[in-house]
């Protein structure tokens, strides 16, 4: 067992090459680790315990080539990671902690909070952040619901998570969207408000466009739309208040030769749409900006006056 502490920021210098073209805000990376067979997309198929070790072998090569190219270029991000992986993989979440990227929950094994009550969201929170904790000795301070699934109908989850002593959630996308957002919550840093009590939260990125919030800071987005409208969405976030721009992205994204999972026809192209560029995209996202971990933003906000949002 490892003695805990507290994760401390740790800037890192940037490339010479590329410093002059990076926007001087920092953006959030992030990415969402749980084996490719958890997504939503796929809730309720039975994934077969073999195809699932399959699985479960490239979510760990696909992350180690993730690790690669942030270390490559000099760069930390927060892995929010399904805590049965500390579990089935505790080494790659230990070289994820030593790389110095923050490790942060994405609960225990990537179920939406609309499947818990309150009682056994709290249960299912601390299983995560106990495995996460002892394989990296750190303290979890970080989480990030899957499918964002804290909206309005689950906004208990805000006190639940406080309680469970959380520093921040991630998990409020503000659009409006079939599976998750809350249209109207603010589009930069605010406190979420509960019943009981408030919580740093950190948005991904939205372009607003007339009167509505686009979707465009990862995931399938990041890999339809040309990587211009992504890059509109970081300049607007940089100009609201409290400016932290989050990105997320999943390993999965990065593996265009896994095995196909039997998706419906709109399922399928959400998920593998432009896997084949994830990659190229990345490193050019890499090469244009500079990046801090979600917990180094909410250690500069602290103090900060913030817009508040009762979920």
């Amino acid at each position: 067992m490892f003695p805990f502490t507290k994760a401390s920021a740790k800037p890192r210098a940037a490339f010479p090459d590329t410093l002059s073209r990076m926007d001087p805000k920092p953006v959030i990376l992030s990415f969402d680790v749980e084996e490719h067979y958890r997504i939503e997309s796929a809730a309720g198929y039975d994934c077969p315990a073999l195809q699932r070790d399959v699985y479960s072998a490239r979510m760990e090569t696909t992350t180690r080539k993730l690790l690669d190219l942030l270390a490559d270029y000099d760069v930390r991000a927060t892995f929010f990671i399904v805590g049965r992986i500390a579990e089935s993989h505790p080494r790659l979440v230990r070289d994820i902690h030593a790389a110095g990227h923050e490790v942060a929950s994405h609960s225990w094994e990537h179920r939406r909070v609309h499947h818990f009550t309150p009682a056994t969201f709290a249960e299912d929170l601390h299983k995560s952040k106990d495995a996460l904790e002892q394989a990296t000795g750190m303290v979890v301070q970080g989480y990030r619901a899957p499918t964002f699934s804290v909206v309005r109908e689950t906004g208990w989850a805000i006190d639940v998570l406080a309680e469970a002593g959380f520093q921040y959630d991630s998990s409020i996308f503000p659009v409006r969207h079939d599976r998750y957002g809350i249209a109207d919550a603010p589009r930069s840093p605010f406190l979420a408000i509960g019943s009981q009590h408030r919580l740093f939260e950190l948005p991904p990125v939205t372009l607003r466009w007339f009167n509505f919030n686009i979707p465009v800071a990862g995931g399938g987005y990041f890999r339809l739309f040309p990587l211009g409208i992504l890059e509109a969405g970081i300049r607007q976030a940089n100009l609201l208040q409290s400016p932290a721009a989050m990105l997320y992205f999943h390993p999965w994204e990065f593996d265009p030769d896994q095995p196909r999972l039997p998706l419906s026809r709109l399922s399928g192209f959400r998920t593998y749409v432009g896997t084949q560029r994830s990659f190229s995209r990345l490193r050019k996202l890499l090469t244009r900006h500079r990046f801090q971990r979600a917990i180094d933003v909410v250690e500069q906000l602290k103090g900060q006056t913030l817009p508040e949002f009762r979920v």
